[in-house]
């Protein structure tokens, strides 16, 4: 439940800005390329930091690496209501990113050490949906307190929330873990060299990658194209990541049923790549429930690249390097959005929302097209 609610955490405090950015790009007279800018400070500092965290909670546990990560990004995440300068901003969305990089490979660490293999897609689902359920929450928690407050009031209250949670985290731990921990594990990189890198990487990556432009551009779009006001955001932003929500849960169990040590489930990946395409037409829909819909169902399939690459991958790694796997794929996931959201933000500087999400729904296929070249037929479970 603690890394359910630190996941939650995560997503709070990166969502407050992109739920907030028709509000604040007015404020701050930036435009959409400039906001996509501060956005890929954050991806490519949260890049780094998952592989980095994913080695470092491997050696230290989870229990004290979670702590250091979370106070520093709710450093980050508090200094926010102070800034007005893009590159403020940039340093402590980056600082931020590097932070929130020990999410997920805590996460997946905790699925794979408690739980046995026909149940470990639906332990990284429960692990990871925090991110989806604070992707749906914040909407409606921040809204309020910006319309009433102003935007700066909403990142201090994320910066309490983190102290909230380092406490409740702080009260359930049992330090006398990390000794025997420390000298079981190793901190070994990753090796950008091998296959089995590339394959999780290109799976994960360009398969998920719908999550980033929809949590981030969402906003604008709905707001340029469709004309709705920031308090009309907060009613309907947390449409989208229920279909994240959602698509863990059913992905997680799918996987488990028809997948469960499978090390390569082509048929899976490219059905996800398929039903991920919709998103191609998004733009010639004026209908606000038909929108809302796509990319709520972009997002659902979406869930499904994040909980397969991870179950597959923690099959071609050994045990001790599980949170170095959801390191290699949030950390390469992110690198991905950090080079395609500002070319997304230029566009749709431009006015061509539809070439931005047509280019999303595409690479998915890409993704599971490279998943199936740089994966082994052969490849089997690691011991």
């Amino acid at each position: 439940m603690a890394m359910l609610l630190c996941s939650l955490l995560s997503y709070l405090d990166r969502q407050t800005l992109a739920i907030l950015s028709p509000m604040m790009l007015a404020d701050l007279h930036w435009n959409a390329e400039t906001y996509s800018q501060v956005i890929s400070a954050f991806s490519l500092a949260y890049m780094l930091g998952n592989p980095v965290w994913g080695a470092v909670l491997d050696r230290i546990g989870v229990r004290r690496g979670m702590t250091l990560a979370v106070g520093i990004w709710t450093i980050a995440s508090g200094a926010h209501a102070l800034l007005s300068g893009f590159l403020g901003f940039a340093v402590a969305r980056a600082l931020l990113g590097f932070g929130e990089g020990a999410t997920f490979p805590g996460g997946l660490r905790t699925a794979t050490d408690s739980l046995p293999l026909d149940k470990r897609a639906r332990g990284i689902a429960i692990a990871y949906s925090g991110g989806s359920l604070g992707a749906m929450i914040t909407p409606i928690l921040v809204t309020p307190i910006a319309v009433a407050h102003g935007w700066r009031a909403a990142f201090a209250v994320t910066g309490v929330a983190g102290l909230l949670w380092i406490v409740l985290w702080l009260r359930t731990v049992d330090f006398r873990s990390f000794a025997s921990h420390r000298q079981t594990s190793r901190l070994t990189p990753p090796n950008a060299l091998e296959r089995r890198f590339w394959s999780l990487a290109a799976s994960y990556a360009l398969g998920a990658l719908p999550l980033g432009p929809i949590l981030y551009l969402a906003p604008l779009y709905l707001s340029q194209a469709l004309g709705f006001t920031q308090t009309e955001l907060g009613y309907v932003l947390w449409i989208p990541p229920l279909g994240w929500e959602i698509g863990y849960f059913f992905w997680g169990w799918l996987a488990d049923r028809y997948a469960a040590g499978n090390p390569r489930p082509t048929w899976l990946m490219f059905t996800l790549a398929l039903l991920g395409t919709p998103l191609f037409a998004v733009t010639a829909f004026d209908e606000p429930a038909i929108v809302l819909a796509l990319m709520f169902w972009s997002m659902f399939v979406a869930a499904g690249f994040v909980v397969v690459s991870l179950q597959v991958g923690a099959l071609a790694y050994p045990p001790e390097q599980t949170a170095l796997v959801a390191g290699i794929g949030a950390g390469s996931w992110s690198a991905v959005v950090a080079v395609v959201l500002p070319m997304l933000g230029g566009m749709f500087d431009a006015g061509r929302h539809d070439t931005a999400f047509q280019l999303v729904s595409v690479l998915p296929l890409l993704g599971a097209a490279l998943w199936w070249l740089l994966t082994p037929p052969n490849r089997r479970a690691a011991a």
